[in-house]
């Protein structure tokens, strides 16, 4: 909800996608059985943060110092997708909840390989 005569910040796009797909989550953190909320959904949900952590981070940087912030959150995005894949195997999610984030985690890591792609482009014509 926006209040009225406040804008909020402006955000990589990459960094409003996890932000989305992080909300999305926050939802269904609760719904999750106790067996999994508290073990794998904790950790999904610190591996989120760790996430938005290394894009805002490399959002300020200087490109070639945002390289490594990029490859770690691409990292994080994998384990994401392994660990949603166990909740919905082990039926903590339900299929389409977890199609919707499924989607929302592979967009982001298809944003992620594009950024770390013209990071490595940019960096490789320097030298």
């Amino acid at each position: 909800m926006a209040l009225p005569g406040v804008t909020p910040p402006r955000l990589v796009p990459v960094l409003h996608k996890i932000k989305d797909a992080y909300l999305f989550w926050y939802t269904l953190l609760s719904s999750l059985p106790k067996t999994h909320r508290y073990s794998l959904g904790q950790r999904i949900d610190r591996i989120f943060i760790e996430c938005i952590e290394c894009v805002s981070a490399a959002a300020f940087l200087s490109p070639q110092e945002k390289m490594p912030y990029v490859r770690h959150a691409i990292r994080k995005i994998d384990t994401l997708k392994i660990l949603l894949l166990v909740l919905w195997e082990t039926k903590s999610i339900d299929t389409k909840k977890y199609i919707a984030l499924s989607e929302k985690i592979d967009e982001i890591g298809r944003m992620l390989g594009g950024w770390n792609g013209q990071l490595s482009k940019q960096n490789s014509s320097r030298k």
